[in-house]
């Protein structure tokens, strides 16, 4: 094909005699001579059996394939890992739930660059694989795009949804004698019903819904359910779009600006997202080269309402978002009243305000985004804090929670084992703040939710009546009074290290503090005392524990990047 219009950016590596020997490994996987004059492209897959998130990538890929090759392209179907995070939850493993964001970027990352890929996409399902890709796409630096694998559908129980978070609840409640054995198991048989991620407003389908309002992937991507036939239509059409994105050459940082992140940031909090997306779009920013910061959260927290009834602090779920119009309807409401950047370019090769304009306003009559001028919180949800207790910062998701401030003792455990145990054994009363330490990037390591212990919380009617506070994190379907995040993190003698049993411990939302009632010169007498435990070193959480920063730089494990 003519050189001006040859879109063999990369794999022109390939041509010349010189390069015979690498053709003739290509040939062996199908290639032709027609096909070393066409773009190389990559379609990354997540598919695993390991998680019902992941089960049904291998399909998508192999449609995203077919869109690829109709639209000019010579495809490649790669793989990457994935982990599930309901299914490690409250166990050793979670500490393997973070570090495998950076495993799958990292690896992604790999095959694009080994392999000379001129574009690629990729298809994420569970909670790591969206921020995964996400860097992956930003380090790569080719042409790229990101399809979300969908949600899961709803389970029904005796004529209403349920879903995971219900089963975690459900321990807490059998816990207190509220319900049976035999309705706890008919809770957990009926919770997940087939392929998707967990279906309410968790961190999968939040950070699939921060990827489309930063223009990275199709519309109505991430709203469409894992098990829909439009899911497959999704994959086609992201194989076809990248043909256009090479075309035009756009790449991933022509549309990843910081005003791409104030639009996911935007859309996070009308929906009200999960805290992780806090975590994963600092790491996101920190790849592409956008300056943002905790900051940035609470100025937009500030001006933008929470609109949607979804779960863990709601009724409905992500499928019923869909069935009232889905993403881009919000984002449509939100560009009108003027809280988007509409002129953001997307991978559709128009802009957001482009985009937006063939898209359906939500259904009338529906109940599961509130008006504007009626929000469930004039604010946004996820507020970060700081105080003597977290100077650089903590997370905060106050949906549904009636408590502005909360002062009480602090309850300190070192494993998130011995705080579940006292908590399932009663030790813990109303009014408590029960400190969970020790369990941040570093320390974790791996830096594991706590999903498990604040849902038998909620379960056991303590949510809003015990703050529950760490340096480790908290999954998108946990809701209560729970403060994550905590920097700097006990491991590198962050002033959650030295607190003690007893200490008073007070939250407030409204102002936006966290802070212990202890005097300066305890806190240095303490710090002085202080000995850090040593860093775990086996594997790759060793790798991980000695190269990650803070959770409030986004736990990168490649911060030297921006130093140098």
């Amino acid at each position: 094909m003519p050189e001006e219009h040859d879109l063999r950016h990369r794999s022109k590596a390939f041509d010349g005699v010189m390069r015979a020997p690498n053709r003739a490994m290509l040939r062996a996987t199908g290639l032709q001579d027609e096909d070393f004059k066409k773009p190389m492209i990559g379609i990354a897959s997540t598919w695993s059996e390991v998680t019902p998130c992941n089960m049904h990538i291998n399909d998508l890929a192999l449609r995203a394939k077919d869109g690829a090759r109709d639209g000019g392209g010579v495809p490649f179907i790669f793989n990457t890992i994935t982990v599930s995070d309901g299914i490690s939850m409250g166990t050793d493993g979670m500490r393997y739930s973070l570090p495998s964001r950076d495993v799958i970027a990292d690896s992604i990352e790999t095959v694009v660059g080994a392999e000379s890929l001129d574009a690629f996409l990729a298809i994420g399902g569970c909670d790591k694989n969206i921020p995964g890709c996400l860097i992956a796409i930003s380090n790569a630096d080719v042409p790229s795009l990101f399809v979300y694998g969908g949600t899961i559908s709803p389970g029904k129980l005796d004529g209403e949804d349920i879903d995971l978070v219900s089963v975690f609840e459900g321990v807490g409640k059998h816990n207190n004698g509220d319900i049976s054995d035999q309705q706890l198991k008919r809770i957990e048989c009926n919770a997940c019903p087939g392929a998707g991620s967990c279906g309410g407003m968790y961190t999968a389908n939040t950070m699939a819904a921060a990827a489309e309002a930063m223009g990275m992937s199709l519309p109505f991507s991430s709203s469409h359910p894992a098990e829909w036939p439009e899911k497959l239509d999704d994959c086609y059409d992201a194989g076809k779009a990248l043909l256009n994105l090479l075309e035009k050459g756009i790449y991933p940082k022509d549309i990843m600006t910081k005003e791409a992140f104030e639009n996911a940031i935007v859309v996070v909090m009308a929906l009200g997202g999960s805290t992780n997306a806090i975590l994963h779009l600092l790491s996101i920013a920190h790849a592409i080269d956008v300056d943002l910061d905790m900051d940035d959260f609470n100025r937009i927290q500030e001006k933008v309402p929470h609109l949607a009834d979804l779960k863990p602090s709601g009724k409905y779920v992500f499928e019923d978002l869909c069935n009232v119009g889905g993403v881009p309807a919000v984002m449509k409401m939100l560009l009108e009243a003027g809280y988007l950047h509409g002129d953001c370019l997307t991978v559709t090769g128009k802009t957001i305000a482009e985009n937006l304009a063939e898209v359906d306003d939500l259904k009338e009559g529906q109940d599961v985004i509130m008006p504007l001028d009626k929000p469930k919180r004039e604010d946004g949800p996820l507020i970060v804090l700081r105080g003597n207790l977290a100077p650089e910062g903590a997370v905060a998701k106050v949906s549904g929670v009636k408590v502005s401030r909360h002062t009480g003792p602090a309850r300190v455990f070192d494993t998130e084992a011995e705080a579940t145990d006292a908590v399932m054994h009663n030790k813990i009363n109303e009014g408590d703040v029960l400190v969970i330490r020790h369990v941040g990037p570093k320390g974790g390591p791996g830096m594991p939710e706590m999903l498990s212990i604040s849902a038998i919380l909620v379960g056991k009617g303590l949510g809003e009546k015990v703050a529950l506070l760490t340096d480790g994190r908290f999954s998108g379907g946990t809701h209560g009074l729970v403060i994550g995040h905590i920097a700097p993190e006990a491991q590198v003698g962050g002033p959650i290290a030295l607190l003690e049993e007893g200490d008073s411990v007070t939250i407030d939302s409204s102002t936006r503090e966290i802070f212990m009632d202890v005097p300066d010169e305890e806190i240095e007498r303490r710090r002085e005392k202080f000995v850090a435990p040593p860093l775990y070193k086996k594997g790759v959480l060793g790798k991980y524990a000695h190269n990650v920063t803070s959770a409030s730089k986004g736990a990168v494990t490649d911060y030297f990047k921006r130093e140098e």
